[in-house]
């Protein structure tokens, strides 16, 4: 079973040895999420403003203007997620994962792109998005247990891109069996440095925390990995 203590110990030697390539990953993989993950809510925002009060107004085309801009960037920014986003995403883990005993560089980050499974890494992480979604729809507490089961998909893409879903889900379930909540204190752990980086208008998160952060979830895969090559869950 592993430790807080030892992952984030591992982790801070591991962005040290490499630091400005570990703070030029991260940052890429927090604005990539931040970007896609405001879009989503403000698409949301704007149709309920669409439809909500204004809709029979004089001004409705006015109005139903706006809400097809918002909407025809939606969709935009949901493709640009699906097929660069997520698979940079999957080059910034594997990048961890091999700064862990290497020094990589940041260009690890288009790695997904290289690896000639591209179409594979996307059909599996746009599953994962599209499973846990559905989940949340249906209770937050399912949804968050979902979340957590999926946890390991994106880095087991990043060391085989070839994977099917099937299995690439499979093995993230069974990598997260009775390391759920473990997992969700680990990332409680961090919440002291989100509001530090948030009063230092993120300049905490760029140069130390997010790095750290990232290093620490790669750590937590490679004790995952190591327990389900000892249960027999991988070969």
């Amino acid at each position: 079973m592993w430790m807080r203590a030892d992952l984030k110990m591992r982790a801070k030697q591991a962005v040290h040895r490499n630091y400005w390539s570990a703070v030029v990953v991260a940052l890429v993989m927090t604005v990539i999420t931040a970007i896609f993950s405001s879009s989503g809510a403000n698409s949301v925002r704007g149709d309920h403003s669409f439809f909500g009060d204004s809709y029979f107004s004089r001004f409705s085309l006015l109005y139903a203007a706006f809400a097809s801009i918002i909407a025809i960037v939606s969709v935009a920014m949901i493709v640009l997620d699906v097929f660069v986003g997520n698979v940079l995403l999957v080059g910034g883990h594997r990048f961890f994962i091999l700064n862990q005993t290497e020094t990589p560089t940041a260009g690890t980050l288009a790695y997904g792109f290289k690896s000639g499974s591209y179409g594979n890494v996307v059909l599996v992480m746009f599953m994962r998005d599209l499973f846990t979604f559905l989940w949340a729809l249906l209770f937050l507490v399912p949804g968050i247990i979902k979340y957590y089961e999926y946890r390991m998909v994106p880095y087991i893409l990043a060391e085989n891109p070839a994977m099917s879903k099937e299995e690439a889900f499979l093995i993230s379930k069974k990598m997260m069996m009775g390391q759920k909540w473990n997992t969700f204190v680990l990332d409680l752990s961090f919440i002291g440095w989100i509001f530090l980086s948030a009063c230092t208008w993120g300049l905490v998160g760029i140069f130390y925390s997010e790095p750290y952060r990232q290093a620490t979830l790669a750590e937590l895969y490679a004790a995952n990995r190591t327990i389900a090559y000892q249960n027999g869950y991988i070969r």
